[in-house]
């Protein structure tokens, strides 16, 4: 079982890990041995709250699929180890970013301080553009 929070636990069963061969660079290694981990968990049969499933796919972009399956390609290290741990610590943290509830934004008004230092600067550059116009031949 892996705990996301105190209320997400997942099933270590229901994350399904294969491995394929990593792209890019990378000599023999690469060319011989397949190393990448691509792991796939259907977050339906994870009973979320309607708003972090909407912050879990708003995160997951385009690793989750129509039907809601998120699928993470670890292809950093050079084992099978280490790209298999690296891709469940991914899917953690993803999933505990979605449980995050963000703060709602609460409006408030500006000081009179920043009214006055708003307008001051404007005042200052209406100066300055009004002195721009030609100059006036009073000689």
């Amino acid at each position: 079982m892996l705990r996301i929070t105190r209320n997400i636990v997942i099933d270590e069963n229901d994350v399904e890990i294969s491995f394929v061969r990593a792209s890019g660079p990378g000599g023999q290694n690469v060319n011989k041995l397949s190393t990448a981990a691509q792991l796939r968990y259907d977050t339906r049969r994870l009973a979320l709250a309607p708003d972090v499933a909407a912050r879990l796919a708003q995160l997951a972009g385009q690793r989750m699929t129509r039907d809601g399956v998120i699928v993470i390609h670890a292809q950093r290290f050079r084992t099978q180890e280490r790209n298999r741990a690296d891709a469940t610590d991914r899917l953690i943290e993803l999933l505990r970013q979605a449980a995050i509830r963000p703060t709602p934004r609460r409006a408030t008004k500006p000081t009179l301080g920043s009214k006055q230092r708003r307008l001051e600067s404007k005042k200052r550059r209406s100066d300055v553009k009004a002195r721009r116009g030609r100059a006036s031949s009073e000689d």
